[in-house]
């Protein structure tokens, strides 16, 4: 298994901030698994995932962030000015990101740039991205992008007061509205600056007042603001392959006292499926050992506009009181599910359900909790198991296999797949480590991380040879 022995050293070098992290590789054997000897990233002042949270009113009419009403955004956008929370700069805007348009006659929540509350129809960007084993689809994007994305909408992350809404109510709107404020949160924007709307647009104008309009404000492209001006590094919302490997059980068993809860957010059939038709994409599909499964359905009430369950129906999901996390072919009974104080780490296919669930945890309920993005469309190509050429898509000694009963409840579609061309594509089977996704955000915020084998550091953090040879 891997182990955790980072050491690390820092100081002020023409305003940035230099890491040396020793990231050490020790294979032996070479045909055996699991004996990668490596390290995290570690990072000083780096926000906790018990930092990041934001714990609920009971009525959700009484937050100013976090989960919002229509009820409050109503009285922001009438009057941005006299009604917006305590703290904002004067010349903060009001910007309302839909992902989608809304419903026939509730297209868009009215804004009023004259006085600085603006709508866009904005879906969040996701990327293409490498932790330097694997590359993935649809992370978190990277600051080029993030930053013109706020280029784009001419927001400025450090005073501005950003509303993720859904637009048509639905399940996928409700996972872009969480990974929008996910997105925002992760790339060190205040909690008090970001707000996911309660409901979809034509719910929220019928319940909540909320004034919808047939048309909406043109992207301006005027903005120059960046997340480099964003001091908090956030980067704990990210679990990344290694921090799932580091934490999950041996055995496919629920582990109490052991301080996480692995929060599978799909259907039943995706974490433990019974035949070809239940695979969404590659060959290998089941769970990492030790992952309970609640689906991201469970959360919302579907028939009033996708609004997210009371506090207290979320709080007896997640004791187990009510649903229960429950698995009679894996003996799994969640009279005991979460436990106060554990940290989450919650997933899905490609953590757009966990934006749901994670959302839930992390910013109505106030537990810890950490996204892994990479999902299980990166979890699963890490597997030793043939394509349709006859090819491995991981070797059988990389020491990042997750296809073994160490590390997963693994099952295999009976057809093999084409090779992967995109997401899936093996970079490093044999990389030191896997967090190349967060040191290329650090070193976009002006924190450089070295990264070196056992021989020594090395400036460009390139990733080490393979160790078996070719």
């Amino acid at each position: 298994m891997f182990k955790s022995k980072s050491t690390l050293l820092h100081k002020g070098q023409s305003g940035m901030l230099l890491l040396l992290v020793g990231l050490a590789i020790s294979v032996t054997g070479c045909g055996t698994e699991n004996d990668l000897d490596t390290s995290t990233v570690t990072l000083p002042n780096m926000a906790s995932p018990a930092s990041l949270t934001t714990t609920s009113a009971a009525n959700y009419d009484d937050n100013i962030y976090g989960l919002i009403t229509g009820t409050t955004l109503q009285s922001w956008r009438t009057d941005w000015a006299a009604n917006k929370p305590a703290g904002l700069a004067t010349d903060s805007k009001l910007i309302i990101l839909q992902s989608s348009e809304g419903e026939a006659g509730s297209e868009y929540i009215t804004s009023d740039p004259a006085n600085g509350v603006f709508t866009y129809l904005a879906p969040i960007v996701n990327e293409l991205r490498s932790n330097g084993v694997v590359q993935t689809k649809s992370m978190v994007p990277s600051g080029e992008v993030m930053d013109a994305f706020l280029s784009k909408y001419n927001i400025d992350p450090s005073k501005d007061m950003v509303v993720c809404a859904q637009g048509t109510a639905g399940g996928f709107a409700s996972m872009q509205a969480g990974r929008c404020w996910y997105t925002f949160r992760y790339w060190g924007m205040l909690k008090g600056q970001v707000a996911v709307l309660n409901g979809g647009n034509a719910w929220n104008e019928t319940n909540n007042g909320l004034v919808a309009a047939t048309t909406v404000d043109t992207a301006p492209e005027t903005g120059t603001a960046s997340v480099k001006d964003l001091p908090a590094i956030n980067f704990a919302l990210q679990a990344t392959l290694e921090d799932m490997v580091n934490i999950i059980p041996t055995a496919d068993t629920n582990i109490l006292d052991d301080g996480v809860f692995i929060w599978d957010a799909r259907s039943s059939n995706q974490y433990y499926p019974t035949s070809d038709s239940d695979f969404q994409s590659g060959p290998v599909q089941g769970h990492p050992n030790g992952a309970l499964n609640l689906n991201y359905s469970n959360l919302l009430n579907t028939a009033a506009g996708y609004t997210y369950k009371t506090k207290a129906e979320l709080e007896d999901y997640m004791d187990g009181t009510t649903n229960g996390f429950i698995d009679a072919t894996l003996g799994f009974v969640g009279a005991n599910g979460y436990q106060s104080g554990d940290t989450i780490y919650t997933y899905c296919e490609t953590t757009y359900r966990a934006m749901v669930t994670g959302f839930a945890s992390a910013a109505i309920l106030g537990y810890p909790t950490r996204f892994y993005d990479g999902a299980m469309t990166e979890w699963h190509s890490l597997s030793a198991v043939a394509d349709s050429n006859g090819d491995l898509l991981l070797p059988v000694n990389s020491p990042w296999r997750t296809d073994n009963v160490e590390r997963s409840h693994t099952f295999l579609k009976s057809v093999a797949v084409a090779p992967p061309t995109t997401s899936g594509v093996i970079n490093d089977a044999y990389a030191s480590h896997a967090q190349a996704i967060i040191i290329e955000d650090l070193a976009y915020k002006g924190i450089i991380v070295e990264t070196g084998s056992t021989g020594g550091t090395s400036t460009g953090g390139a990733l080490p040879a393979n160790p078996c040879g070719g």
